[in-house]
């Protein structure tokens, strides 16, 4: 196939006016099919990337079931989002195990829908103080045995733990985890800046949902945050649905980290693409309005805002478009390394896009891997 007219991602250059091709599943210099996509009037994007989110449509990754886990990779690429890392809750270890059982089986059966490339563990490694929406009865400190049978259960796909680096034995773990393949963030944590600072020198190198279960950018205590931005390899995640962040906030983010560390996620959970109502999150209740996720006690529950749609609302809070797709595209593949194959519109790469109409960021059409899934004659 060959795509024209569009205005297209380019990682450097920001937009630029060129054709792509697609070669079966990738794209190529050339294209030997007749098939032509018109992008006139389109910004042509790499397929966007979700490193933390728990649901949507009614399930929930932490139910471990395959019927749940197809529904969710289903509706993610309809959304125009090809690639997911979902996060686990904090929970027993063998419904961890089962999380992992359930997305190694997953990925073997290749049954379609966006491509669950990994598992991200939110929990349980994290401190009761800021445990969030966190179930707190299942809390452990850091454990490297149990790590390593989450990662034997899943295959090799456990690809980013969030981690409280003041918890005993957090160092070794981040350590350990490093060693084994799998990206260390720093999240729902207490952790004063030496702390933080010494994690991300033990290897860590991710923020989880910056500002949010952590403590706040102090002129003398910077914590996390002031330690994150101090590390030139750490990137920094934002919730960008209009509730966890502030415009304002947003926008200061992008300028003090740049563009090239930022990571939008969405953190839904299963209350996205459904109706206002009473939802769970990791056996916790969930009350839903609007863009709005609580608990009974007005805690922030995750969001019900899609990554296409948190990237819409980081544009319309003044964040330049290429750098919104950049830190939905390219960032996230990179943080957890698949960026070799994903993230951006090079040759070589899959041809997994999507075509926004410049108007209002609408989805024209959306190609996986040179398959024509949304869009005109698909």
């Amino acid at each position: 196939m060959r795509i024209i007219n569009g205005q297209v991602f380019d990682l450097e250059a920001g937009f630029v006016s060129r054709e792509l091709c697609t070669d079966g599943p990738l794209l190529a210099a050339s294209s030997g099919e007749e098939a032509v996509l018109d992008a006139a009037g389109c910004w042509v994007i790499p397929a966007l990337v979700d490193v933390h989110f728990h649901g949507c449509v009614g399930e929930d990754f932490s139910d471990a079931t395959p019927e749940g886990l197809q529904k969710i990779a289903d509706y993610e690429l309809s959304q125009g989002v090809g690639y997911l890392c979902p996060a686990g809750m904090t929970l027993p270890e063998e419904q961890l195990l089962a999380i992992c059982r359930n997305t190694a089986a997953h990925r073997a059966q290749n049954t379609g829908g966006a491509e669950v490339a990994g598992v991200h563990l939110e929990g349980p490694f994290l401190n009761a103080a800021k445990k969030g929406a966190q179930n707190g009865a299942y809390l452990r400190d850091p454990d490297v045995s149990l790590l390593k049978r989450l990662q034997e259960a899943a295959e090799g796909c456990v690809k980013l733990v969030t981690v409280a680096p003041e918890q005993p034995g957090a160092l070794e773990f981040i350590r350990a985890a490093v060693e084994m393949g799998i990206a260390v963030s720093l999240g729902h944590t207490t952790a004063d800046y030496d702390t933080a600072k010494a994690a991300f020198e033990a290897g860590a190198d991710h923020a989880t949902h910056l500002y949010n279960a952590m403590p706040p950018l102090g002129h003398r205590n910077p914590g996390v945050i002031g330690a994150a931005f101090d590390h030139p390899k750490a990137q920094a995640e934002l919730i960008c649905d209009g509730v966890h962040i502030h415009p304002s906030v947003v926008r200061a983010t992008f300028r003090l980290f740049g563009a090239a560390r930022m990571l939008l996620v969405s953190d839904t959970m299963r209350a996205a693409g459904m109706p206002d109502g009473a939802y769970t999150l990791g056996g916790l209740d969930v009350n839903v309005k609007g863009p709005l996720c609580t608990l009974e006690d007005g805690t922030i529950a995750g969001s019900a805002t899609n990554l296409m749609d948190c990237m819409r609302t980081a544009v319309s809070f003044g964040i330049p478009l290429a750098d919104a797709v950049r830190a939905c595209t390219y960032n996230p593949a990179r943080s957890i390394g698949i960026d070799s194959r994903v993230g951006t519109l090079d040759t070589g790469k899959e041809a997994s896009l999507v075509l926004l109409n410049q108007t209002d960021l609408s989805i024209r059409a959306i190609l996986f891997r040179g398959r024509l899934v949304s869009g005109p004659a698909a």
